[in-house]
């Protein structure tokens, strides 16, 4: 048990630059002190105490503003970083080494009482305000934009980005995303796609405008106009 708590208190030093102290830590991180009482409401979970639990539970979401089920189950070296609005469904598995932002939501999308919530590989990163949704896969090592929406599985070693969510980086699409979740790098799929479409909307104005220009010289009567062309000099 006291090795837990310091590993626990050894992966805020870890993943948060900000901690100076393990008095601290102790004190001061309600990202920590969620994980300690939810340990606490899962066992009580287990033993089918399960009134006693979700008190528990309530307690701690009053206490933190972190929502965790107890019936969560949920790895080692878990870090939540600034988490107020997390919140954490019934069935949801969070593996080894999840760095989690405020706001994120792994949420249900059925009335089953089967598995409906996330499952989260090991080392994954969550950004502020992401939304996983239903009995889906977070790969090991998957990275999720902040506000991205997350509604299919997200392979291992990849970043997801965008509403609904779009894999952006990953082994798949030869670029392996970097070990710490930089927003300011990601790209903008909404802006690529937009891209992509002014540079196809080009090269047919330029085919039109050849294919009117040739039309005019072979003197066909039914020839269109010519219109002006930005690329022309």
């Amino acid at each position: 048990m006291l090795a837990r708590l310091r590993e626990d208190m050894q992966t805020v030093f870890a993943k948060d630059p900000a901690a100076r102290t393990w008095w601290e830590v102790v004190t001061c991180y309600p990202g920590l002190h969620a994980i300690w009482l939810h340990r606490l409401a899962h066992t009580l979970w287990k033993r089918k105490l399960r009134w006693l639990a979700r008190f528990t539970s309530h307690l701690n979401r009053f206490l933190t503003g972190i929502e965790i089920h107890p019936g969560a189950q949920i790895g080692r070296r878990f870090f939540i970083d600034h988490g107020m609005g997390i919140v954490i469904g019934e069935t949801a598995e969070v593996g080894d080494d999840v760095l989690m932002y405020k706001g994120v939501v792994l949420g249900g999308t059925s009335l089953s009482k089967g598995k409906r919530h996330p499952t989260v590989g090991n080392g994954a990163v969550l950004g502020s305000n992401a939304v996983v949704l239903g009995p889906i896969t977070v790969g090991d090592n998957a990275r999720i934009g902040s506000g991205a929406v997350v509604v299919k599985p997200v392979p291992p070693d990849s970043t997801a980005v965008g509403v609904p969510a779009r894999v952006v980086r990953g082994p798949h699409l030869k670029e392996t995303p970097k070990i710490d979740l930089q927003h300011g790098e990601l790209p903008d799929p909404i802006a690529e796609t937009c891209r992509a479409f002014d540079e196809r909307i080009r090269e047919l104005e330029t085919e039109i405008f050849f294919l009117r220009k040739s039309m005019q010289k072979l003197g066909a009567e039914d020839a269109l106009p010519v219109i002006a062309w930005e690329g022309e000099s």
